[in-house]
């Protein structure tokens, strides 16, 4: 690793994951921190808590300890997370399906670039998959943007998450907080052999078109050595593309309700603890068939960002398993032409039950957002049918 003699973790104090020796203080503080039991509270239990907060407080600072009582690190509050996930999934009779784990090797480190719909369960899920071959956990990268409240910072630093700083003001800052989470991955890949997960761009892809930021992958060579070339050092980090689908999105009508104003007044302002709130809908929420694909390892050399851009994209939706949900949008949207009805033809659903779903869940959006959270659905067949035409 270039510069590698010259870097410890001490060097990424300011955006590393807390370690074990921090967490039971940081643990401590999270569960002292009255905004972030307010915020449980009041979305656990709303009407509730408006009337009797005093009450619940307590109560749920209670919970949270008896629940943590045997947690005293990292790994222990991930299990704990990963025991939760699994219940969830229960909960909701959610299938889980995973592929591609088998080109994985258990003793490596790798760099997963994942397309991106959901704030905390895209890298939960891809976790739960590595657990399912016995593979550690992994490190995830969160914007800035999205710890605007301590108490948030807290708990994702917590979960291995690590700050990607998009708020830094100034063009020399902003390079150097680059530069700083270049070398920041790749002294977690190859010097501390921890896998990270990152999106493939900034934000969610809330209109469904899943596409990879150039940006992204420069900054992953803002480390490199001056001998180094962009082929090397990618092929040095071993990156792998990750595909998650779900058959459904519990922020679905969030997202059709910030896309529509964009469209319709060029912006949208959010609510305060929104970002917060959304991670927990999407947490808590019903999500049906979850498909989690591993792709190939790239190991071929790739000259610039352009074309590794080109060939992440290529696997992501060539990978991503398409729902009976992105069928049935699509066929409202736009109707089924001969290709589509084979293709649709291949999956095994209820389209009545899925037809249903859907109703309902355009019967509690306004009429003026439905067409919106429709397409959301079905841009990725949108996106895997023009890839099957441009392979023609």
């Amino acid at each position: 690793m270039s510069d590698a003699p010259q870097l410890s973790a001490a060097d990424f104090d300011d955006i590393r994951p807390y370690n074990d020796e921090e967490f039971g203080a940081v643990f401590a503080r999270l569960i002292a921190a009255r905004e972030f039991v307010d915020t449980l509270g009041s979305m656990k239990f709303p009407r509730l808590f408006h009337w009797l907060p005093w009450l619940l407080r307590p109560l749920i600072r209670k919970a949270m300890a008896r629940a943590c009582a045997d947690v005293a690190s990292v790994d222990d509050f991930q299990a704990l997370m990963d025991g939760q996930l699994r219940k969830l999934l229960a909960r909701h009779n959610s299938q889980f399906t995973v592929r591609g784990l088998e080109k994985l090797d258990p003793k490596q480190s790798y760099l997963f670039i994942s397309n991106h719909r959901d704030i905390a369960m895209d890298p939960a899920f891809t976790i739960l998959a590595l657990h399912q071959k016995g593979m550690d956990s992994l490190r995830i990268a969160i914007g800035d943007n999205l710890l605007t409240k301590a108490f948030v910072s807290d708990l994702m630093r917590l979960n291995k998450c690590f700050i990607v700083r998009r708020s830094v003001a100034g063009r020399r800052e902003k390079l150097a907080a680059l530069k700083h989470l270049s070398s920041y991955i790749r002294f977690s890949l190859q010097r501390e052999q921890q896998s990270i997960w990152i999106a493939q761009r900034e934000g969610r892809a809330k209109d469904g078109i899943d596409g990879t930021e150039t940006a992204l992958l420069k900054m992953l060579a803002l480390c490199k050595s001056k001998t180094e070339s962009f082929a090397e050092l990618i092929q040095g980090l071993k990156v792998v593309p990750v595909s998650i689908s779900y058959e459904w999105d519990p922020c679905d009508g969030a997202k059709a309700k910030e896309l529509y104003a964009h469209q319709a007044e060029g912006t949208y302002e959010k609510a305060e603890h929104e970002d917060f709130a959304s991670i927990y809908r999407g947490i808590v929420g019903n999500k049906g068939h979850i498909t989690v694909t591993f792709g190939d390892l790239l190991s071929e050399p790739f000259a610039d960002a352009a074309s590794l851009a080109a060939e992440i994209d290529r696997q992501i939706t060539a990978n991503y398993q398409l729902q009976a949900s992105h069928w049935l949008a699509y066929e409202r949207l736009h109707g089924l032409s001969e290709q589509a009805l084979q293709a649709k033809a291949n999956l095994e659903a209820d389209w009545a039950a899925v037809g249903q779903v859907f109703d309902e869940r355009l019967a509690a959006i306004p009429e003026e957002h439905r067409e919106t959270l429709l397409s959301a659905y079905a841009n990725p067949v949108v996106q895997f049918l023009q890839r099957d035409a441009d392979c023609e």
